[in-house]
């Protein structure tokens, strides 16, 4: 695999000490090259935004507009996407835009003039251009859905939809996610599966806490008051993470919610603040997990027990990223929620005391 990579890019992975290529980037990268549909599922943290980049970039024409879409269900996951393929794809001469709603779309069909090879996006905004004949699908060879099963969700899916009618014929498809839980009508004809999830070993320890319901942010604002700890914290409803933001910031807890209306740009900070650990907590809903990605996160917090294990694999997923540990803690508030959570996770009975935490 690395002899096919071109010499700026095995100087820059030694430049970013990658050591070894994991299961799912040595899985797809040839399926990718030969232009096949694939569907790649992997756990979330084992590099697979890399694994499809690599190929997907090398089959590309330096100076012929618009030949690959990536498209991703919020703006976090996008952000991410852009700042991967501009490390990767400016020593191959290729450049990338991003397209989001809520940005300027003016200042977006702009950078479209400048012919950028590869799009990436969310789908409602993606939709919008390709309307207003600025985005060409004609010249699209190649398009990416990262979280392909969020992207079949109602909310999302009716613009999937409506940009494949846009495309050629002969165009590629590649879809990627943690989970498998998604409508295989919805594949493009001749998909490839590949599934790599039993293969790669997780290092994440799984807890939960009992506490009682009422007690549950006082609970939350212990562990923002501990030394040196950052968690990523979810909430089911966004009700919920806007009110308990209030009350644990009114105590002076070190906490900050990431709720989906807030503009890209203090997005970018709060993030950046929680990643340099100026932040103890990020509050977030599922809607966020996705786009997410903290180096080195040490927690996630489950405020509240998922609806489903698809969503306790992709809260899990932001912490003990590319082989690191991580932990996920959940609390618990009832013997009904414990066995609900015993479905997702193989866990272990943890308490707080004196800032540390204790196995019992």
């Amino acid at each position: 695999m690395k002899s096919h990579f071109p010499t700026s890019w095995t100087t820059q992975m030694e430049e970013l000490q990658f050591q070894d290529f994991t299961p799912i980037q040595e899985a797809i990268f040839a399926p990718i090259s030969e232009g096949k549909n694939v569907l790649a599922l992997s756990p979330t943290g084992s590099g697979k935004t890399l694994a499809y980049l690599w190929p997907s970039l090398l089959k590309l024409k330096p100076k012929k507009a618009q030949q690959l879409l990536i498209l991703a269900p919020n703006t976090e996951l996008a952000g991410q996407l852009f700042d991967v393929c501009k490390t990767w794809g400016e020593s191959l001469g290729l450049t990338c835009q991003l397209f989001l709603s809520g940005s300027s779309q003016k200042r977006q069909i702009e950078r479209l003039k400048k012919g950028p090879e590869i799009l990436i996006g969310t789908p409602g905004r993606i939709f919008e251009l390709i309307k207003l004949k600025k985005i060409k699908m004609m010249n699209v060879e190649t398009i990416v859905l990262d979280e392909f099963d969020e992207l079949f969700s109602d909310s999302h899916y009716h613009f999937v939809e409506k940009i494949g009618h846009y495309v050629p014929k002969d165009y590629q498809f590649i879809y990627l996610s943690a989970t498998s839980k998604f409508d295989p009508s919805k594949l493009a004809p001749g998909t490839v599966t590949i599934d790599v999830t039993k293969s790669e070993t997780s290092t994440i320890d799984h807890y939960y806490i009992m506490v009682e319901k009422r007690d549950r942010l006082d609970l939350l604002r212990k562990f923002a008051n501990l030394p040196d700890f950052r968690a990523l914290t979810f909430f089911n409803q966004l009700s919920d993470l806007g009110a308990s933001e209030e009350r644990l910031q009114f105590h002076q807890a070190n906490v900050i919610s990431l709720a989906s209306d807030v503009n890209v740009k203090f997005r970018k900070v709060i993030l950046e603040r929680f990643k340099q650990g100026q932040l103890h907590l990020l509050l977030a809903t599922d809607l966020v997990a996705r786009g997410i990605d903290i180096e080195n996160l040490e927690c996630v917090i489950n405020y509240d027990i998922p609806f489903d294990k698809a969503s306790y694999t992709h809260r899990a997923g932001r912490t003990g990223r590319m082989g690191k540990d991580g932990m996920v803690i959940t609390m618990v508030t009832s013997n009904y929620e414990l066995q609900q959570l015993k479905k997702f996770a193989s866990v272990q009975e943890v308490e707080l005391k004196n800032q540390q935490l204790f196995k019992k």
